[in-house]
């Protein structure tokens, strides 16, 4: 299956459980896998035959940061879903959201979790 990835976007949000991560935010990155035929646009080279990644970052953050989630994981649903809703094309959607900022007392790169939506 053929994929547009977004790997490492960066984005600022308020989600947590602690009262402090809704009130000063942290930072988020997010990996985007979208799984789409690419054979048409391969072959026409129209933007209008595949899924601009570029409209992906825009509407992945927009519906990262329209609410604040106490757990990553609905955060990661709601834009794996989106995406899929948003953009006909795809067949499949797979989102990674890593918290490199998560207030855990111990020496980590990040905690994350990785949601798939699709046929």
């Amino acid at each position: 299956m053929d994929k547009i990835i977004v790997k490492g976007l960066k984005v600022f949000a308020y989600h947590g459980v602690n009262p402090e991560e809704k009130i000063n935010g942290q930072n988020f990155i997010l990996d985007i896998t979208a799984y789409i035929d690419l054979t048409k646009p391969c072959i026409t080279d129209k933007l209008s035959d595949t899924v601009s990644y570029a409209k992906i970052i825009k509407s992945a953050k927009m519906i990262f940061t329209e609410q604040k989630d106490d757990l990553i994981e609905r955060a990661a649903m709601r834009v794996a879903d989106g995406l899929f809703k948003e953009f006909q094309k795809l067949r499949s959607v797979t989102v990674c959201v890593k918290k490199p900022e998560a207030p855990i007392d111990a020496d980590f790169e990040y905690t994350a979790v990785e949601i798939t939506v699709g046929k």
